[in-house]
């Protein structure tokens, strides 16, 4: 058992897995960090080691802004699984390339393969060329969301019900029953993300898990706050997972020094090429914004806007951060790190500790 293992209600935190080639920046700064399934079996090692209960396979089916290579997320995430015995693996997934069945039926069988330790992320979709490339219909912004509002209510119905019938616009069902359900009840847990209005009405009505790119702690509040009140008349609740770009250092000033230099060294084309085609996916939407409408270019070197939520710093700096996260509604940080493994452990040694004891103080204030 980790010292670190948290308490039901403490903050809860997950780690991207780099099944893509290139890191979590999109820089030429030398990564000690590899896409290969031996690196990432030893992350996940050290990661659930470390106190990390969750990560976060990516889904590419093209290469894009630095990530030449990529590895299938759903077989991946079953490899991390048989490398661990804790850690539980959120697979992303494309509403799309795959269909519900076939996702509810792969993710059955790999929960009772690892007792009950994989999760799904429904990635909406906001590349139009990833689409297209595979020969996959372009949906309009809302109607991308309105399809996944479909795929998690028939994969939800699928892994609790006998004789599902289902008939959307996107997916129907006949009468089918899975068979072995899930081992996780009701289900596997269900992640999606976005910041427009369908992903936050989407969230907000049917996913258990909401990720938000990262951002300043007001901006993420006002988020926050919308999707549970929208929940709250759905009568639903939904937890949140915010995304951070984390740099742990002994100095502020070191850590400082990391950021100056991933930015200094960005790939230029790739951040403007990836940044264009990012906002002009947000203008689709019927409000005109999407993840990255307010991103700059220094920003957009970690592609969900990791620097924004300011987990850089020292290791108390980043626990005092991370627990104003919780005080606004956060339940869990979704982290990036230059150098995973070592960065893993070194969060795991200086900065999470902290974190559990600065939650442990604010427990015991009186209210």
């Amino acid at each position: 058992m980790s010292q670190n293992a948290p308490a039901a209600d403490d903050i809860k935190f997950a780690y991207w897995v780099p099944n893509v080639s290139g890191g979590l920046v999109v820089s030429k700064i030398e990564q000690r960090t590899d896409w290969s399934l031996e690196y990432n079996q030893k992350l996940a090692r050290t990661a659930e080691a470390a106190g990390f209960e969750y990560a976060l396979s990516q889904i590419r089916f093209t290469a894009g802004y630095g990530a030449q290579y990529q590895h299938e997320s759903v077989s991946f995430s079953q490899a991390l699984l048989h490398a661990t015995e804790k850690l539980k693996v959120i697979a992303a997934i494309l509403p799309g390339p795959w269909h519900p069945a076939v996702v509810a039926k792969q993710l059955a069988t790999i929960d009772h393969i690892s007792n009950g330790r994989i999760a799904i992320n429904v990635v909406s979709g906001w590349f139009k060329d990833e689409f297209t490339s595979i020969g996959e219909p372009w949906l309009e912004h809302d109607e991308r969301y309105r399809r996944s509002n479909e795929f998690i209510r028939a994969i939800r119905g699928i892994w609790t019900e006998d004789d599902f019938t289902f008939k959307g616009d996107f997916y129907r069902f006949n009468n089918y029953t899975l068979s072995p359900k899930p081992v996780q009840k009701p289900h596997p847990e269900i992640f999606q993300g976005g910041s427009s209005r369908a992903a936050r009405d989407n969230a907000a009505s049917v996913s258990d898990w909401y990720f938000t790119n990262g951002n300043t702690v007001d901006n993420l509040k006002s988020q926050i706050d919308d999707i549970r009140a929208k929940a709250a008349q759905n009568n639903h609740s939904v937890r949140i997972g915010v995304n951070a770009f984390v740099i742990a250092r002994d100095t502020e000033e070191e850590a400082r020094a990391v950021l100056d230099d991933i930015v200094r060294h960005a790939h230029v084309e790739a951040v403007q090429a990836f940044g264009h085609a990012a906002k002009e996916a947000g203008k689709a939407s019927p409000e005109g914004e999407g993840n990255w409408a307010k991103s700059t270019f220094e920003d957009l070197v970690q592609y969900n806007d990791g620097f924004r939520t300011n987990l850089i710093g020292t290791p108390l700096q980043i626990a005092q951060r991370i627990v104003a996260l919780k005080a606004i509604g956060v339940d869990l940080v979704l982290a990036g790190f230059l150098h995973f493994i070592e960065e893993v452990e070194y969060f795991g040694k200086k900065v999470l500790p902290l974190v559990r004891e600065l939650e442990r103080e604010r427990e015991a204030q009186p209210a």
